[in-house]
């Protein structure tokens, strides 16, 4: 049974990686940090499925769900907590037919306030909203206010999650916007201290709690 998703705190997505040895170690300090979800994003496919479940198996031990990005087969062959679908995905219905019931299904919602009210009609789990600031990640995103966070949390009943350059310095204003969640890659991985790193994001919860 997939475990379920957290009402607040940090989520982490794993980064680029050629050794997967080395993301290992980086995702079990950020597990030590406290994160509370962990999103397996891995877009070259690197990860072969023991590895991936070697992952799950980390996180579960902490008690984190794993979602994977985008990949709904690797998501069934592992036993991971569910997945989360863009905009060229399939719908949340294959993948509840795919994953279950009880799975994890985020949708990503850029900047679309309709989509994310739809997709929680279709029982999403959660949405995601962003870019909120600069991502290395993704540079060309197209940028979002948090006043969409605001609009969210009065028409959507699902946990709403911000990504998009976020730090420790600039994600209180999301929190106060309405974010329940805030989704980081290289404010956690690319730092040198991924476990203080994670810490310094989870005390940005303590007042919003």
């Amino acid at each position: 049974m997939a475990l379920p998703f957290p009402a607040s705190g940090t989520y982490a997505i794993t980064p680029p990686f050629e050794g997967f040895d080395q993301l290992i170690k980086q995702v079990e300090l950020a597990l030590q940090g406290g994160i509370r979800v962990l999103q397996l994003r891995d877009k070259q496919r690197r990860a072969s499925d023991s590895q991936a479940q070697e992952l799950l198996q980390l996180c579960h031990a902490y008690g984190v769900p794993l979602i994977i990005n985008d990949d709904l087969d690797l998501a069934l062959r592992i036993g991971a907590d569910g997945v989360h679908l863009g905009k060229e995905d399939l719908s949340i219905q294959a993948g509840r037919q795919y994953l279950g019931p009880e799975a994890i299904i985020g949708i990503s919602c850029y900047g679309d306030l309709q989509r994310a009210i739809t997709a929680c009609e279709n029982h999403a789990t959660y949405v995601a909203f962003g870019a909120f600031f600069p991502s290395s990640t993704k540079p060309q995103a197209p940028r979002v206010s948090k006043e969409i966070l605001q609009q969210a949390k009065q028409k959507v009943q699902c946990p709403v999650v911000a990504i998009g350059g976020i730090t420790p310095t600039n994600g209180k204003a999301l929190l106060q916007a309405g974010a329940d969640l805030l989704a980081v890659i290289n404010g956690i991985f690319g730092q040198p201290n991924p476990k203080l790193a994670a810490m310094n994001y989870n005390a940005l919860f303590e007042g919003n709690r």
